[in-house]
């Protein structure tokens, strides 16, 4: 009986391990999921087939960096007793938390077309059908999923489908492809090919985005999580964005073996997708398609719930997504991505400039506040920053700052 006893307990044990582990997905992958879309897609499917495996290093870089502002704001969002921006006007004013907000939604409206674009055609492919009319189907349902009950519990479990899909679609690819281990692992040596820089800076700007890190705290608010989560939502923070940069890597792997021996050169991602097809059949398009499916329609829901939420919060209207007009400030950022996207097919050269603008002032700015806050003894507690995270921070405020700079040089100075 003692023996069965203890068999029943380690049972139960392990129910409640699985358990912990599900209860704490979540946050870190909806924001790898909206950071994850179309152009990142794009570019590592462009930088592999100009460099092979080259620069498979700028992924693992730009993910640590990711990772450690997402766990910066995952412990904010447990410690802090109020949103990050109302914190942030708390320390230096209404005027800050206004710019982040406003900031925040000028940054991903601009950046929602491609979202929406990436969502028709990856359907439009497969389907033979106008991409406009996917465009507007997907659009239609991500505002009516705005209007289900529980809204956030939606958000995650449809992220966590998506990751996997976008994993599965990705890893199955690179599986058929077959590329050199020899060549992966060349690829961890840190080198500058001679042209590389723009697409290198490129790829920074989508894979180390702070205004997914910063959108963190809020989701670890929506959770419900309190200070006693903060180990466990740290190594979830990890996961989340670690999956990120996996799913990169897998793509980048996937058109230095294809793409580069043919000298193919890819302006989108589909283009990746139908350069499969010769090779291994249309069945390979299709699951790349399903990747790319999933990478555009989580960042077209995603995307939207960033710039809504943060402009609501920066407005003082609140940030919860159960909160009517938040849902309203949403809509607009897909109905703004949508509609550009239908009309011009894709995302207007001066709108680019103009997200790249507002980039320059902003970003730097919201890594500034969230590496102040973490730093705080007063909100923080004993979830105030360590030594490493605040080197590794400043490093990433480092490469921000050029990245900003060489927006400047290019808008203005080109």
């Amino acid at each position: 009986m003692v023996v069965e006893g203890k068999t029943e307990l380690a049972k139960d044990s392990k129910i409640s391990k699985r358990k912990n582990i599900f209860n704490y997905l979540g946050p870190a992958l909806i924001t790898s999921a909206l950071v994850l879309g179309p152009g990142s897609v794009t570019l590592s499917s462009k930088i592999g087939a100009i460099y092979g495996t080259q620069l498979v290093w700028t992924i693992i870089l730009a993910i640590i960096l990711m990772m450690v502002f997402t766990e910066m704001s995952t412990r904010i969002g447990l410690a802090a007793d109020h949103s990050f921006i109302q914190t942030i006007k708390k320390k230096w004013g209404l005027l800050a938390g206004v710019l982040i907000g406003v900031g925040a939604f000028l940054v991903t409206a601009s950046f929602q077309a491609g979202n929406a674009i990436g969502t028709g055609i990856a359907i439009s492919t497969v389907t033979n059908m106008d991409p406009t009319i996917w465009i507007i189907i997907f659009t239609l349902i991500s505002i009516g999923l705005l209007f289900a009950k529980e809204f956030y519990q939606i958000l995650e479990k449809m992220m966590l489908v998506l990751v996997v899909i976008m994993l599965l679609a990705f890893l199955i690819t690179v599986i058929v492809v077959q590329p050199s281990l020899v060549d992966i692992f060349k690829g961890f040596i840190p080198v500058l090919p001679e042209g590389s820089m723009g697409l290198i800076i490129a790829l920074f700007a989508t894979s180390f985005s702070i205004v997914g890190a910063v959108y963190q705290s809020y989701l670890v608010k929506e959770k419900g999580w309190k200070i006693t989560d903060a180990a466990s939502g740290r190594k979830e923070s990890f996961l989340g964005i670690f999956l990120l940069g996996f799913i990169s890597f897998l793509i980048m792997i996937t058109a230095a073996t294809i793409l580069k021996p043919q000298g193919l050169i890819v302006n989108d991602a589909s283009e990746m997708g139908l350069a499969l097809e010769p090779l291994f059949g249309n069945w390979s398009t299709i699951v790349f398609m399903l990747g790319l499916f999933g990478a555009s329609f989580s960042s077209l829901m995603g995307n939207a719930t960033i710039g809504g939420s943060l402009l609501a919060d920066g407005l003082g209207i609140g940030s919860n997504l159960s909160n009517m007009k938040v849902k309203l400030l949403i809509i607009l950022v897909m109905l703004f991505g949508s509609i550009i996207g239908i009309v011009f097919g894709s995302a207007p050269l001066n709108l680019i400039v103009f997200a790249q603008a507002i980039t320059i002032f902003v970003v730097p700015f919201i890594a500034i506040a969230i590496l102040v806050v973490a730093n705080d003894k007063n909100i923080m507690g004993e979830l105030k920053n360590k030594l490493l995270s605040n080197v590794l921070g400043i490093i990433g405020l480092i490469v921000l700052i050029y990245l900003a700079f060489n927006n400047i040089k290019n808008i203005f100075f080109s």
